[in-house]
C-alpha cells in the first residue's frame, strides 16, 4: 500500500487508541487509557518521553486560575504530585501493579513553596480568590497594612503597569507612590524537581500497564474512514529513514504540544474550533537568588505588576520569566524553525523587572536560561475536548500553565474518551468529571474547543 506523497508504507499495526505526543500530558493520557484496558500506542518525533517543551517547563504547581473548573483541576492535580510514587505504580482502581520491566530508575520530587499574589485593598478581588472560597482551597489573606514578616526585604510597592526599559509613557525606573497592602498566600503550592523525568515516570508506568511508545517517528497523515472524513481511522508515521507505517485505530488523541495546531490541520478538525492554539516562543532565565530567597525562605509569584513570574531554583538561584504584559510583543513561530538563543535584551529586561521587587537581586553579566515554546491558546486556557471528527480528541493549548495538571489531564481525557466512545454527546452536554482525590467537580465545558470568547478572560500564562 502507499501513503501520502507516494512513499511506501512498510506495514500496518492496530491499536485501540493512538496518542500523538509523549510529553508529560501525552504520556499521562497513554497511562490512563492503558489502565482502562486499551491497547495504546504513543508516538513522538523526539527520542524519548518529555524531550520537547515539557523538558523546559518551570514546573510550577499553583491554583491561581481565573475559572472555577481550572482552580478545581489544579487543586486536584496537586494531590497526584503528593502521591506520585503511588500514582505511577498503581492501576486506575487502586490495585498495585507489578512494574516488572521497565522499572522507574528515579521519581520526581515535589518541593513545597508558598505561592504569593500581591493585591491592593482598593481593587476588586481577583477571580481566583472567589473560587478559593467557594471550593475551600486553603489560603491566607494578609490584613491591609500587615504583610507577612517573611516578605521583609521585598519591595512591595506598586510599580505597574509593567514597562519596557525604553517606555516613554511609563518610565521603567519611575518611583511609585503606593504600596500593596494585601498578600494572598497558598502554602500548598510548589514546583516539581525535574519535568522531563515526570514525563518519563508516566511513560514507564504506561508501558507497565501495556502501552507501547514509538519514538523518532513523525505523523504525516491522519487517516479517516469513509469519504466524508468524519471518522478517524488511525495515522501514518514516518521514521528518519523515510520508512512509513500505518497505525489503525478508532481513537486518536492529539497531545503534540507546540505542533498540535499542525496536527489539527492535518486531521481536518479545525472548522468548528472557536478556540485554537499556536506555538509561542518563550524564554526562561536563571540568576543568583536575592538575599534570603531560597527553597526555605523563598516564594513563588505571578507578579503581573512588574511583568514576570519567579520561583526559587535549586542551587541558591531564582527562576524568572515573563507573564506576557501588554507592552511585550508576542513572538509566534514555526515550531520547527525558531531562534533557540537567549536574547540579551530580554534577559536584561526581565531580570531588571525582578530586581524592582528584590532590591538585593544581582543581575548576572552573562545570561543563563533556556528557550522553548508554549502551545498557547488565545485565552491561555487549554483545550481538552473531542473534535468534529469522530474518534479524534485534542489535549492542546496548554499555554505554559498545564504541566501542573498533567496527571489529572490524563484522567479527564480518559474519562472523556470513554464517555464519548460509549455514545455520550459531549458537545450537547459537557462531561463533568469528579476528582479521584478531592471529589471536586470539574466541568469540561471550561476546556471546550467551542467555548465562548470571554472579554474579561485570562490574558497571560497565569490563565
Amino acid at each position: 500500500m502507499r501513503g501520502s506523497e507516494g512513499k511506501a508504507v512498510t506495514g500496518t499495526v492496530t491499536a485501540d487508541a493512538v496518542v500523538i505526543g509523549a510529553g508529560v500530558i501525552g504520556s499521562s493520557i497513554a497511562l490512563e487509557l492503558a489502565r482502562r484496558g486499551l491497547n495504546v500506542i504513543c508516538v513522538d518525533k523526539l527520542p524519548a518521553a518529555g524531550y520537547g517543551s515539557t523538558s523546559s517547563s518551570s514546573a510550577v504547581v499553583r491554583f491561581t486560575y481565573s475559572t472555577e473548573s481550572s482552580v478545581a483541576m489544579s487543586w486536584e492535580g496537586l494531590h497526584y504530585w503528593r502521591d506520585w510514587a503511588r500514582h505511577v505504580a498503581v492501576s486506575a482502581d487502586g490495585v498495585e501493579v507489578d512494574q516488572g520491566s521497565p522499572t522507574h530508575d528515579a521519581l520526581v520530587e515535589f518541593t513545597t513553596v508558598p505561592m504569593v499574589m500581591f493585591h491592593h485593598s482598593d481593587e476588586p478581588e481577583p477571580p481566583y480568590l472567589t473560587h478559593f472560597q467557594n471550593l475551600g482551597i486553603p489560603h491566607e489573606v494578609a490584613n491591609p497594612g500587615a504583610l507577612p514578616t517573611w516578605l521583609d526585604g521585598v519591595d512591595t510597592r506598586r510599580f505597574g503597569p509593567a514597562a519596557r526599559l525604553d517606555d516613554v509613557d511609563h518610565p521603567f525606573w519611575s518611583e511609585p507612590d503606593d504600596t500593596f497592602d494585601v498578600a494572598i498566600t497558598c502554602n500548598d503550592a510548589g514546583f516539581v524537581s525535574d519535568p522531563q523525568l515526570a514525563a518519563q515516570n508516566l511513560a514507564t508506568a504506561a508501558m507497565a500497564a501495556g502501552a507501547s511508545f514509538q519514538f523518532k517517528n513523525t505523523v504525516v497523515e491522519i487517516r479517516s474512514a469513509g469519504t466524508d472524513r468524519r471518522k478517524v481511522a488511525g495515522i501514518v508515521i514516518e521514521d528518519g529513514s523515510g520508512q512509513r507505517q500505518t497505525i489503525e485505530a478508532p481513537v486518536v488523541v492529539n497531545a503534540a504540544g507546540p505542533h498540535s495546531s499542525l496536527i489539527n490541520t492535518l486531521a481536518g478538525a479545525t472548522d468548528d474550533m472557536v478556540r485554537t492554539s499556536r506555538p509561542l516562543r518563550r524564554e526562561v532565565y536563571i540568576g543568583p537568588a536575592p538575599e534570603g530567597y531560597d527553597e526555605e525562605g523563598g516564594f513563588m509569584c505571578g507578579d503581573l505588576d512588574i511583568g514576570v513570574y519567579y520561583r526559587p531554583e535549586k542551587g541558591d538561584n531564582i527562576l524568572v520569566s515573563s507573564t506576557e504584559p501588554d507592552c511585550d510583543e508576542l513572538e509566534w513561530v514555526d515550531p520547527d524553525d525558531y531562534d533557540t538563543v537567549l536574547s540579551e535584551d530580554e534577559f536584561q529586561l526581565n531580570m531588571m523587572r525582578a530586581s524592582r521587587r528584590f532590591p538585593s537581586l544581582a543581575i548576572p553579566r552573562s545570561k543563563r536560561g533556556l528557550v522553548s515554546l508554549y502551545d498557547a491558546s488565545d485565552d491561555w486556557t487549554p483545550i481538552y475536548d473531542r473534535s468534529m471528527i469522530d474518534g479524534y480528541y485534542m489535549a492542546c493549548g496548554s499555554s505554559g500553565n498545564q504541566f501542573k495538571n498533567a496527571a489529572i489531564a490524563g484522567h479527564l481525557m480518559a474519562e472523556l474518551i470513554t464517555a464519548v466512545e460509549a455514545g455520550h454527546d459531549h458537545d450537547a452536554e459537557a462531561l463533568v468529571v469528579t476528582g479521584r482525590y478531592t471529589g471536586m467537580k470539574i466541568d469540561m465545558a471550561t476546556f471546550s474547543r467551542r467555548r465562548a470568547v470571554d472579554p474579561e478572560g485570562a490574558n497571560s500564562v497565569l490563565g
